[in-house]
């Protein structure tokens, strides 16, 4: 049959051939086309079948963080901490952010305290003093989360050392400031001198106050004197650290820190606290926070907190020197997570953001240009964020300083030494100082150079005090 159907298509097809060569007719065809001989052939794959509409994910479960801090200013100010916040739940909608008020008397610790005592312990909270909620048993190991976290990789190490106890990492930094000299470098260039610089020596640094100071012309060496005491010992032995710290214990009775006092009160003439009445009539300044700005000391002991400041409102080439022997001092701020939180992931996420996470630091960089101002140093340091921050402040101290922050000396012990408060401040080591009963450890600091007493006498006692009591605390976090 196949052949016989062939057969005919092949006869008909000559046919048509023949016709449309022929003439045209001028009658119609005497028959209609030939029907199809077999209906087409259906394809032998399935029909695709439509696609589904594409669904929405599901939204993520609202959270509520509850969060203390107290750098948040007034919801009018509206600055730039609530403005990352706000930055924060725009990424996050599902995340509410609930301020804690901690505005009863009493200060910080005892408001968390009387929050722990009810069980409402804010969710994130900045921290004052680490090895007391650790102790406690208030704060959530975070070590999850930053094992694998790139951004903490770039944390510098005395940072993430500085928050790790027992190899568990209880706190994050929020924040770290460069402390030590900033200087007026016109100021020393109108005496023709060499201003310092990142690197200088203590020689360098006694010359440099001693030979600009001039009080009758309003010009002082330096702004105070009190501070000497904290990095002076470092600069003689760098195994110690602030104010004789070694990393384990006090060293109140070396010869270096001994050296500390002295030289401390020896810097005093040429300091605000040297001046008379009389003498402060030639400066504009009514105090020594003044003196920098108002161009009338060469060196300020200040903080990069006060370098957004610097940027807006020095009207003069200025820098940041540390402190002698290439070194500065750093501070930091430090937030915790609540062990008690019940989103502990989420509570992480957003205590990450708020302290050293690089995307945060970029919409940081952003609200503090559309303010005129800077941002503070970044936390997570690698070459991205030391160039953004290189935009606002591109000063040779303080990159030099940067690039060392793994040798600084910790001035914020307290948040994270246990025992340091009463083994620097508040500690009674049973002594009378004339007519000043049980002083405590304070006192005996503050008037080592006003006469009351030599120190010399006492720096072996003080010394055992205090490490007795660093022992004694860090015995009890150990249990």
């Amino acid at each position: 049959m196949k052949k016989l159907v062939t057969f005919v298509s092949l006869m008909l097809i000559a046919v048509f051939v023949l016709a449309a060569c022929a003439p045209a007719a001028t009658t119609a065809p005497t028959s209609a086309p030939a029907e199809p001989t077999a209906a087409p052939v259906e394809p032998t794959a399935a029909p695709v079948e439509p696609t589904a509409a594409p669904t929405e994910p599901p939204a993520a479960e609202p959270v509520t963080l509850r969060y203390a801090n107290w750098n948040l200013g007034t919801e009018e100010e509206n600055n730039i901490q609530r403005q990352l916040i706000k930055a924060y739940t725009d990424l996050h909608p599902n995340v509410t952010i609930e301020f804690v008020d901690m505005s009863a008397e009493g200060g910080w610790e005892a408001n968390l305290t009387a929050y722990a005592a009810k069980g409402e312990l804010p969710d994130v909270f900045a921290a004052n003093n680490v090895p007391l909620y650790v102790q406690n048993g208030w704060v959530a190991d975070l070590s999850e989360f930053t094992a694998n976290d790139p951004d903490w990789a770039d944390v510098p190490q005395v940072l993430k050392d500085s928050f790790t106890y027992s190899g568990k990492v209880l706190g994050l930094p929020a924040a770290q400031f460069v402390m030590g000299y900033f200087v007026n470098k016109d100021l020393y260039e109108a005496a023709n001198m060499d201003a310092p610089e990142y690197g200088f020596t203590v020689d360098e640094w006694y010359e440099a106050v001693t030979g600009l100071n001039n009080v009758e012309k309003g010009i002082l060496g330096l702004d105070e004197q009190e501070f000497v005491t904290g990095w002076y010992a470092n600069a003689i032995d760098p195994n110690l650290k602030w104010f004789s710290f070694d990393g384990e214990k006090m060293n109140y009775n070396s010869a270096a820190f001994k050296e500390a006092i002295a030289k401390t009160g020896e810097m005093k003439p040429y300091t605000w606290q040297g001046l008379t009445d009389e003498q402060k009539t030639n400066f504009k300044s009514t105090g020594p926070w003044e003196l920098f700005l108002n161009q009338e000391v060469g060196m300020r002991w200040d903080a990069s907190w006060s370098v957004p400041g610097y940027v807006s409102g020095a009207t003069f080439d200025w820098d940041f020197v540390g402190v002698p022997g290439g070194n500065q001092a750093i501070v930091f701020d430090v937030m915790t997570v609540s062990k008690t939180t019940a989103n502990l992931e989420e509570a992480y996420n957003f205590a990450k953001w708020m302290t050293f996470s690089k995307e945060a630091y970029l919409k940081e960089a952003e609200l503090a240009r559309a303010a005129g101002s800077a941002p503070k140093m970044p936390v997570s340091v690698d070459e991205a964020s030391l160039e953004l921050y290189k935009e606002f402040v591109d000063k040779p101290g303080i990159l030099a300083a940067l690039d060392n922050l793994d040798n600084s000396m910790i001035e914020s012990l307290a948040k994270i030494v246990p025992g340091y408060i009463n083994a620097r401040w508040e500690g009674k080591p049973g002594i009378d100082i004339g007519e000043d009963k049980d002083v405590n450890m304070w006192f005996m600091f503050n008037f080592a150079n006003d006469g009351r007493y030599k120190y010399e006498d006492y720096a072996a006692k003080l010394e055992e005090f205090a490490n007795n009591i660093l022992a004694d605390a860090a015995a009890e976090m150990n249990k």
